[in-house]
């Protein structure tokens, strides 16, 4: 931590991998539940 730092405000890049990272979790599952839906309609 440096001293320069903002209180409780994380890096821009920190945030940016965050919004990715949630992305990337609502398009997974999104896509696990596509997958089911074409595994049960087999």
């Amino acid at each position: 931590m440096l001293w320069s730092d903002p209180e409780n405000e994380p890096p821009k890049e920190l945030r940016d991998m965050q919004e990715m990272l949630r992305r990337l979790g609502l398009f997974m599952a999104l896509a696990m539940v596509v997958a089911m839906i074409v595994i049960g309609l087999r």
